[in-house]
């Protein structure tokens, strides 16, 4: 699998705490446009930001956690690095923009 799922707050934010750079993809089960990004977020992040990790957040089963995040829409993606949010985008997110977002904070931590 290309991406763990997080089930809890005190989860969410030990993975913070230990990774460099990681990815956290937000969505549920109803959203069929979530269904069809989140594979291709994974294999990007796969494919060109190996030592990014990429987890996945069900707002429906994880309220607490799309709350304590501010997560209204889904598909929202969030980013951080070293600890910090570097950026967010939700609904329309192209794969193209978002490997432009990642790289150059990503070049900085990994090069």
């Amino acid at each position: 699998m290309l991406y763990s799922a997080v089930s809890s707050l005190e989860e969410f934010n030990s993975i913070l705490e230990k990774e460099d750079a990681v990815l956290f993809y937000f969505s549920h089960e109803q959203c069929n446009v979530c269904k069809v990004l989140k594979p291709k977020v994974a294999e990007l992040l796969r494919d060109n930001f190996p030592e990014m990790k990429m987890y996945y957040a069900d707002t429906v089963l994880n309220p607490d956690i799309a709350g304590q995040n501010k997560i209204f829409a889904v598909p929202t993606v969030v980013a951080f690095f070293g600890g910090r949010e570097g950026f967010r985008r939700s609904r329309n997110i192209g794969i193209n923009e978002l490997a432009g977002l990642i790289e150059r904070p990503y070049n900085l931590i990994f090069s």
